[in-house]
């Protein structure tokens, strides 16, 4: 694993800094334009870009249109291009001028298949803000372009597919993603339930990851006592999805308690019996907890006369390392960076393995509109329609955070 050392140079402002010359920076350069500047010029176009890949959602592993779109892009920006990386997959690598670091951005690509849509819904849409993401990262990858002779060292964009069904950053790694290029850190940013404008992170904490298993009993009594069983099993749980606006503004109170009633949970994801079987899957936290919450259900499945069978070890959770996360926080702003204090039940992120290997950051950008109402900022509700603003504050923050880390 690569040192979780931060190597700070000159600091780039969010909204209206330059990226900050190094002394023996030539005087030309003092007139190079800003962050802030090169990405207004961008804001209608990246809009645009967003609305055309929200209109043509394409689930895991079949994002085809979306990375030629990608690819298109970057390779007009000057960054070298390389596609069909774990599938669909997009890297995109840009050098700058000045000898420094090299880091790593991703941004997810697939939408929503109808069944994981909550709330409903017949086809694919991107109801988990993968299109915005998408846009924010071609968008500070065509900024630093436009500042390359201003960047130090080398920013790796990753363009990622199938992460609604965990598959994605497991298939770019196993096809030697970094064969490209060696980062020291990655970077990501989700969108969320969180005023437009505004961030969080979530230092030592993440999203959980997910345990599956399959209870299968035997005798005439079988497909009954699946059935109780079932029942025994989502008992387990200590936390339910919200059920309307009001818990989901509680929810996001829970999580920015320190110690609060999020600290530790079990989400019982499933638990469906079919004839003589049992399927489980269920998220917790911390993640050793699977340990214990494995030994219940054993134990539950055992009075039934059933037997239990698991993985070696359930997908792993998204540790955000604290370290990096309290820096982005003071990069970001105290102001209007929220601190999460525990980890949000119900969705797994398979930016864990980038970061088992790396170090880096994970943040919610906000995208809830002012005046609306919280079920428009939840990913996956039918209700999700973010906040477009909100491109552009993902684009200006990502874009000065990594040219500083590049330093």
């Amino acid at each position: 694993m690569a040192s979780r050392r931060a190597v700070l140079g000159a600091a780039v402002g969010v909204a209206g800094a330059a990226l900050a010359p190094s002394p023996a920076a030539h005087a030309a350069d003092d007139a190079v334009d800003t962050v802030d500047a090169v990405a207004s010029r961008l804001d209608r176009d990246l809009i645009n870009l967003r609305r055309d890949i929200h209109q043509h959602p394409e689930t895991a592993g079949q994002e085809r249109r979306t990375a030629a779109l990608v690819a298109h892009r970057l390779r007009a920006a000057g960054l070298a291009v390389t596609t069909g990386v774990g599938g669909h997959g997009v890297v995109g690598l840009l050098t700058g001028a000045r000898p420094g670091r090299t880091v790593a951005y991703r941004a997810d690509m697939d939408a929503v298949p109808p069944e994981d849509q909550v709330g409903g819904g017949t086809l694919p849409a991107h109801v988990c803000g993968h299109d915005v993401h998408t846009t924010v990262g071609v968008g500070v990858a065509q900024v630093l372009a436009r500042l390359r002779h201003r960047l130090a060292g080398t920013v790796m964009f990753v363009f990622q597919p199938a992460e609604e069904d965990l598959s994605g950053a497991a298939a770019m790694l196993a096809d030697g993603m970094f064969r490209h290029a060696r980062p020291v850190e990655i970077h990501a940013l989700h969108c969320g339930p969180v005023p437009v404008g505004q961030f969080a992170v979530m230092p030592g904490f993440g999203q959980p990851g997910i345990d599956r298993g399959t209870a299968t009993l035997t005798g005439a009594d079988a497909p009954s006592h699946a059935q109780q069983l079932a029942a025994d099993i989502r008992s387990l749980g200590t936390v339910a999805p919200p059920a309307n606006p009001a818990d989901i503004e509680q929810l996001l109170v829970d999580l920015q308690i320190p110690g609060g009633p999020l600290a530790e949970f079990v989400y019982v994801q499933q638990a469906t019996a079919s004839g003589a079987e049992v399927q489980v899957s269920y998220r917790c936290w911390p993640q050793e907890r699977y340990v214990a919450v494995r030994a219940d259900i054993r134990r539950l499945a055992s009075s039934y006369g059933a037997t239990v069978a698991f993985p070696d070890e359930p997908f792993p959770a998204m540790v955000c390392p604290e370290r990096e996360s309290l820096e982005l926080r003071r990069y970001l702003g105290g102001d209007r960076t929220a601190t999460l204090h525990a980890a949000f039940p119900f969705k797994g992120e398979d930016f864990a393995l980038f970061l088992d290997r790396l170090p880096g950051t994970y943040a919610i950008l906000g995208v809830r509109a002012p005046g609306a109402g919280i079920e428009t900022s939840l990913p996956h509700l039918g209700t999700f329609t973010p906040d477009e603003r909100a491109i552009g504050h993902g684009v200006r923050a990502m874009a000065g955070w990594l040219a500083r880390r590049t330093r």
